[in-house]
């Protein structure tokens, strides 16, 4: 399974809005029973807290979803 990497241009992301930006849920409301159903691992610890601060070099893994990679958006 490829690694797929999402930009933030802030110092950290939620992991709900991580959720959310990576397209993996469509709405905030749907953060809390997401965490419920799924497993969600940052650097390879679980981790179902959807305030979890999410920076550049996390690693994030969902088993049949995906495995992300948080990178620092470059200023252009």
């Amino acid at each position: 399974m490829s690694t797929e990497s999402i930009s933030i241009h802030t110092t950290y992301i939620p992991l709900g809005q991580f959720l959310k930006l990576a397209g993996v849920i469509d709405t905030g409301g749907m953060v809390k029973p997401f965490l419920a159903d799924y497993d969600v691992f940052v650097n390879d610890e679980q981790d179902q807290r959807r305030g979890r601060k999410l920076y550049p070099g996390d690693q994030i893994s969902i088993p049949d979803i995906g495995v992300f990679q948080i990178v620092k958006e470059e200023n252009a």
